[in-house]
């Protein structure tokens, strides 16, 4: 099955940005799904961005407009860039794939990567 490991994450100030890699392996990239969720403390796990096989993408109220979710076949990963910063967006972010991405999860899970946004 898949396998999904993740990179970028870090320290920023509010109103900058990052973007975050996750490198795919073990399926044909371009026909499952992909996606980030995320989880902040105390607070439920979130379904933040996700893009299909055909390159159809959806996001979250909460971050259309600042992120970009997108996929290189040729290097089989996906990337969440993240502009205008907001410290709500703190989190540790989890790329994710399957069949299926939605709120209840996914079949494949990154290791999670630390975004963390100072005000």
């Amino acid at each position: 099955q898949v396998q999904l490991v993740e990179s970028g994450g870090g320290l920023v100030q509010a109103g900058g940005s990052l973007r975050l890699s996750c490198a795919a392996s073990g399926k044909i990239f371009s026909s499952i799904a992909m996606g980030w969720y995320r989880q902040a403390p105390g607070k439920p796990r979130e379904l933040v961005a996700r893009i299909t096989s055909g390159g159809i993408t959806d996001y979250v109220d909460s971050v259309k407009g600042r992120f970009t979710v997108s996929r290189d076949n040729a290097k089989n990963t996906v990337y969440l860039q993240m502009n205008s910063l907001k410290p709500e967006d703190t989190a540790v972010y989890y790329c994710a794939a399957g069949p299926v991405l939605n709120t209840r999860g996914a079949s494949a899970w990154g290791q999670g990567t630390q975004v963390t946004v100072s005000s």
